[in-house]
C-alpha cells in the first residue's frame, strides 16, 4: 500500500497512489463532519465497515504468515529465541512509555487548576467501561489465549488466540518433517491469493477513513478538543517525543532512520489515522517488512504479539490521563501510588488485548488501584478520547515497526541492503550504492 514505483522503476502520478485516496477521505471527512455534524455522525457504518472488511482477512494473514514462517524455517529453537527477545522489547519499551507519561503528566500538569468536584460528574457515562475493566485481570487474560476449539480462534477477534493456533500448527508441520511438505506448499500458495485480497480491500480504504473522520468530528465536534486541549496537545506532544527521541535513538543504534521508516509507512499510518486503529493497516504492515528485508518468520511472531504486548501509545496514554484526573479533581497521589498505577497499568495493557475499547477499559482498570482517584474523572475525557484514540494508534504501529526491525537484527533475519532500498523508495531489484548502505543512514 502506498507505494509509488512500478516493478520497472517508474513512479506513478501521485492520483494513483492509495495513500493520495486516503489523505483526501480524512480531509473530506473532516470537512463533511464539521459543515455537516449530524451527517457526518451518521456516516459511522461507512467506518465500521471497513474495519470490519480488515478484520475479516486478519485471522488469515496471521496463521498463514505464521505457520509457514515455522513450517520454512524449521527451527524450533530460532522460533523460540525471537519470542524471547521480542518480550524482552516489549517489556523493556512498554515501562518506558508508561514512565514517560508519568514525568510529563507531573512537568506540564494538563490537570492542574481545573478544581473538579468529583460529584458533579457523570459517572454513569464510564458505568460500562468500569464493569468491562475485570477483563483485563491477568486471569481473564490467560483464559482468553486458549480458543474453546480450533476454529473458533478464527471467528473469536483475538489476535492472541489465532497467534497460539498458527504456532501449535506451524510447530506441528515441523517436527512432521517432509511428510507435511505439501501441506506447507498448499499453504503457501494460499497466502498468495489471501494477500491479493488484503490489496483488493485495501482499495476501500479511502471510504473508510472518510466515514470514521467524519463521524469522528459530526459526533464530537472540534469545539471538544479546546476545552481540554491541554490534556490532548501533552498527549500528542509526548507521543512525538517517544517516537522521534527514544524510539528514533532506537532505530539509529540498528541503522535506520525513523524518519525515512515513518515515510515508508506513509501509507498505513494515514489509514491508523484516518480509522483510528492501528488493526487497519496490519496486513499492510506484515507484507511492507517483509519486502523490507525482515524474515517471514520474525515478522509472523513479532508483528501479532505486538499488537497486543507492545502498546506504547496506549501505555503513554493510561499514566497522562490517570495524572490528569487526579490533578483534576484535587487528588495527591504519594510516590507509592504511583509506582502502583505503573504495575497495575503494566498489566492491565496486557490483559486488555482484544477487548474492545481496549484504551479506556485499561484506564478504568489502572484507576481501581487507587481508590481516591474518582473513576468517574474518565468523564472528563470521555469528549476527547477518540482524538486520543488516533494517537495511540499510531504510535502502537511505529513502535511495532520499529520492534519488529530490531528484533531481526538481533536475530541476524534482517536483509540490511533491502531495508535500506526500501527505506529509500527504490524497487526490490534496484543496486544499492554501497554494500552498507544500511549502516549509514
Amino acid at each position: 500500500m502506498g507505494a509509488g514505483v512500478h516493478a520497472d522503476g517508474q513512479k506513478r502520478p501521485f492520483w494513483q497512489l492509495l495513500y493520495f485516496w486516503v489523505l483526501v477521505g480524512i480531509v473530506a471527512g473532516v470537512a463533511v463532519g464539521y459543515f455537516s455534524p449530524a451527517f457526518g455522525a451518521s456516516l459511522q457504518p461507512l467506518g465500521d465497515g471497513f474495519i470490519n472488511l480488515v478484520k475479516m482477512i486478519i485471522p488469515p494473514v496471521i496463521f498463514l504468515t505464521v505457520v509457514t514462517g515455522i513450517a520454512g524455517s524449521r527451527q524450533l529453537a530460532a522460533l523460540g529465541r525471537v519470542v524471547v527477545k521480542a518480550f524482552v522489547y516489549f517489556l523493556f519499551f512498554s515501562t518506558l512509555a508508561l514512565i514517560v507519561g508519568l514525568v510529563v503528566a507531573h512537568v506540564i500538569q494538563p490537570g492542574a487548576g481545573m478544581h473538579v468536584d468529583p460529584s458533579t460528574l457523570n459517572a454513569a457515562a464510564v458505568h460500562g467501561f468500569a464493569e468491562k475493566a475485570h477483563e483485563t485481570t491477568v486471569t481473564g487474560f490467560l483464559l482468553s489465549v486458549i480458543p474453546t476449539t480450533l476454529v473458533s480462534a478464527f471467528t473469536s477477534g483475538s489476535i492472541l488466540q489465532i497467534l497460539f493456533v498458527a504456532v501449535l500448527f506451524g510447530v506441528s508441520l515441523t517436527l512432521v518433517g517432509e511428510a507435511a511438505r505439501p501441506v506447507t506448499d498448499m499453504l503457501e500458495r494460499l497466502a498468495l491469493v489471501i494477500f491479493r485480497l488484503v490489496t483488493i480491500v485495501m482499495w476501500a480504504a479511502p471510504v473508510g477513513a472518510f466515514g470514521a473522520m467524519a463521524f469522528t468530528i459530526g459526533k464530537y465536534g472540534l469545539g471538544s478538543l479546546w476545552s481540554l486541549g491541554a490534556l490532548v496537545g501533552s498527549f500528542y506532544l509526548t507521543a512525538l517525543i517517544f517516537v522521534l527521541v527514544i524510539l528514533g535513538s532506537v532505530a539509529a543504534l540498528n541503522g535506520f532512520s525513523i524518519l525515512k521508516l515513518i515515510r515508508y509507512l506513509k501509507g498505513e499510518l494515514l489509514l491508523v489515522l484516518g480509522t483510528s486503529s492501528s488493526e487497519a493497516a496490519l496486513p499492510a504492515l506484515i507484507q511492507k517488512l517483509e519486502r523490507a528485508g525482515c524474515d517471514k518468520e520474525v515478522v509472523g511472531v513479532v508483528v501479532p504479539t505486538g499488537y497486543s504486548f507492545n502498546l506504547d501509545g496506549t501505555n503513554i496514554y493510561m499514566t497522562l490521563a490517570a495524572l490528569f484526573i487526579a490533578q483534576a479533581t484535587g487528588v495527591q497521589l504519594t510516590l507509592g501510588e504511583q509506582i502502583a498505577l505503573l504495575g497495575v497499568a503494566m498489566l492491565s495493557s496486557k490483559g486488555a488485548a482484544g477487548v474492545t475499547g481496549s484504551g479506556f477499559i485499561t484506564l478504568a482498570a489502572t484507576l481501581a488501584i487507587v481508590p481516591k482517584v474518582p473513576i468517574a474523572g474518565m468523564a472528563l475525557i470521555l469528549g476527547v478520547d477518540r482524538f486520543m484514540s488516533e494517537c495511540r494508534s499510531l504510535t502502537n504501529f511505529i513502535g511495532n515497526a520499529v520492534a519488529t526491525i530490531v528484533v531481526a537484527r538481533w536475530e541476524g533475519a534482517l536483509d540490511r541492503e533491502q531495508l535500506a532500498r526500501a527505506l529509500d523508495g527504490m524497487p526490490d531489484d534496484a543496486p544499492t550504492a554501497a554494500p552498507v548502505a544500511a549502516d549509514r543512514d
